[in-house]
């Protein structure tokens, strides 16, 4: 069963004109970490950039860590800007909110503009969470969401009721209700799920009871949406496709984009390339990534510190390789010292901040960009150096080889600033021909004889 709020949805947001098309959406996803709100949010991500939107997305992990099911701390969301024009960020109104649980819904609301559409998955709201999210009476009921074009669904019920002829546990099948939800987002913004459904099957091809559960949950959330389309609660949203520059585009984070980008640097300056890093969050990805990328003669060390990490990558550096650190703000107040001597010897040296929030375990993957001045004044003395910073996911492949040009022409440390959005933010990106990339010219000096880096 459907209940809708009297509002309708479609002409309740000023975005969207008489013909029920919007120049741009918002969609997040909102749920417990277990509800597979990020994997289904990536899929919806690539079926709108293979209709021809351009889009940047943002997965908002708890930062919590192990955080009780149904709490507010465990909250996991993905958001998704997506449209017809140039998209810069991931917004500020949600469109269109999913919240899978009262704390999702308690957490994500204030996100929501008002009069836009709320998908709320009935089941969850049993006393059990309500009280978790501190509901003392369920806002489906109260009347508090009657400024938005509220749906209230039993995805949970609907659910199982799709995957009954696959034999699957209460349990198993549960866990297909995020494809339910998928499935009706592909009808309201009239999408085609043939593509997710090729996916669904190739992930899952040595259970294929589970493939073909997910796929029955994400059509009978199609089916739903053109049932509701037939009853007159709810029109298709049409987003138009964007006009980008022809070439080679993929999705690409800004951990991704910053690992690309310094292997390029490497072949473009011919010099191998070492990361010596000590594992934090958000900077891992960078690590992880580049471990990854062995055959193109990259070496990753994983040091078991910081200042020995800091220590390995200027020893490179030293040896006529190409020296990297990657860390976060804690990290790199550990690295100060080190960075100095970089500047006193004069070597090039490449240290990435993917800034964060504090040195908290607990808090990871909360977004700051408070290290600015730690870059440019956190030395003893006289040690100045250049400070790049990375505007985009995009951006952060130019930058990497931007901060390996200065570092090597210069003979000089140079700190480069990202932070836990934009390595985690994805948008479309045009793959560059590294033919067409200006080389980085520095030979290495083999007479030491009155020798001055300088």
């Amino acid at each position: 069963m459907t209940d809708m709020a009297k509002s309708h949805p479609v002409a309740a947001t000023d975005k969207t004109t008489s013909d029920g098309s919007m120049e741009t959406a918002i969609v997040r996803i909102a749920g417990d970490s277990g509800d597979g709100v990020q994997l289904v949010g990536g899929r919806f991500s690539i079926n709108s950039a293979l209709s021809g939107n351009d889009l940047v997305t943002f997965p908002d992990f708890p930062a919590e860590i192990r955080a009780p099911t149904g709490s507010i701390y465990g909250v996991s969301a993905y958001q998704l800007h997506f449209g017809g024009r140039d998209i810069k960020t991931i917004g500020d109104h949600v469109d269109v909110l999913v919240a899978f649980n009262p704390a999702a819904l308690k957490t994500n609301l204030p996100r929501l503009a008002r009069g836009g559409i709320l998908i709320v998955d009935r089941s969850g709201f049993s006393a059990s969470n309500l009280r978790k999210a501190g509901y003392e009476t369920s806002p489906l009921e109260d009347n508090s969401l009657d400024g938005y074009a509220l749906m209230q669904l039993d995805i949970g019920k609907m659910t199982l009721l799709a995957t009954t002829p696959f034999g699957l546990t209460k349990k198993q099948a549960l866990r297909c209700k995020n494809f339910f939800a998928l499935g009706l987002l592909f009808w309201l913004f009239d999408r085609d799920r043939s593509k997710t459904a090729v996916w669904i099957t190739e992930k899952f091809a040595k259970q294929p009871e589970i493939a073909n559960a997910n796929i029955a949950a994400m059509n009978a959330g199609h089916s739903h949406g053109e049932t509701i389309e037939l009853a007159g609660d709810l029109s298709k949203i049409h987003v138009p496709t964007y006009k980008m520059e022809p070439g080679l585009y993929r999705a690409i984070t800004g951990a991704d984009a910053m690992a690309y980008g310094l292997a390029a640097a490497a072949e473009l300056s011919n010099r191998q390339l070492l990361l010596a890093s000590y594992p934090i969050t958000p900077s891992s990805n960078i690590l992880h990534k580049l471990a990854n990328m062995k055959e193109l003669g990259i070496v990753t060390f994983q040091a078991e510190d910081e200042i020995a990490a800091a220590g390995a990558a200027l020893g490179a550096s030293y040896a006529g390789a190409l020296g990297v650190t990657a860390s976060s703000g804690p990290g790199v107040a550990l690295k100060m010292e080190m960075i100095g001597l970089a500047v006193a010897t004069e070597l090039p040296l490449i240290i990435i901040n993917s800034q964060r929030a504090g040195p908290s375990t607990g808090l990871p993957t909360k977004t700051e960009q408070s290290d600015l001045y730690q870059s440019v004044f956190g030395r003893n003395g006289d040690a100045p150096l250049p400070v790049l910073v990375a505007r985009s996911p995009g951006d952060s492949f130019y930058c990497a080889i931007e901060a390996a040009r200065i570092a090597q022409k210069y003979m000089t440390p140079v700190i480069l600033l990202t932070d836990g959005f934009i390595n985690n933010t994805s948008e479309p990106w045009s793959i560059p021909d590294i033919n067409e990339l200006p080389r980085i010219e520095v030979p290495n000096r083999t007479d030491p004889t009155d020798y001055q880096p300088y």
